[in-house]
């Protein structure tokens, strides 16, 4: 047989591989295993950090909404009062403008009617002086002769007295 080495018993290269690696592991174990769990220990007290600022970051948030929400509402309930307030105030104008307005009115209406009063009072005394000299003329005539002033009296005051009657009757109609 060509060479009679047995596979699964040791020989010296073995023992040199055997050492290479425990030499390895023990230079790992001292100067590359360190700094890794150094670097990932930094690495989670990171991301801890990150997320405890993201969860202030989120308290911090919802504090904001809430506080935009409290002052959005007292926004709403400012609008609300300034409509109300404005509506109060031109109904208010309103009325006082409709109050103004039927005084104005009640005033043209009572200047109307006192004007139409007197100058009815005027036409009633145009037209009495009138019927005077019509019915004085009118006795004359049918008479043939004058009529003294006191008879001539009489029958103007008679149809002034008519006069004033009718027209009191036309307006109270």
């Amino acid at each position: 047989m060509i060479g009679t080495s047995v596979f699964l018993l040791p020989n010296g290269t073995f023992f040199v591989e055997l050492l290479v690696v425990a030499v390895i592991l023990f230079l790992m174990t001292k100067y590359v295993l360190p700094p890794l769990n150094r670097a990932m220990e930094q690495r989670q007290e990171k991301i801890r950090a990150a997320l405890d600022a993201a969860d202030a970051a989120q308290a911090e948030a919802a504090a904001a909404d809430d506080e935009r929400a409290k002052v959005l509402s007292e926004a709403r309930d400012q609008a609300r009062a300034i409509v109300a307030g404005a509506q109060e105030t031109s109904d208010q104008l309103k009325a006082e403008a409709g109050a103004r307005a039927q005084a104005e009115f009640d005033r043209i209406v009572a200047l109307a009617q006192a004007e139409v009063a007197s100058i009815r009072q005027r036409a009633v005394d145009d037209a009495s002086a009138k019927m005077g000299e019509i019915v004085f003329d009118l006795v004359s005539k049918i008479v043939g002769r004058e009529v003294d002033q006191a008879s001539h009296e009489d029958l103007v005051r008679e149809a002034v007295a008519a006069l004033n009657s009718q027209a009191t009757k036309e307006s109270r109609r």
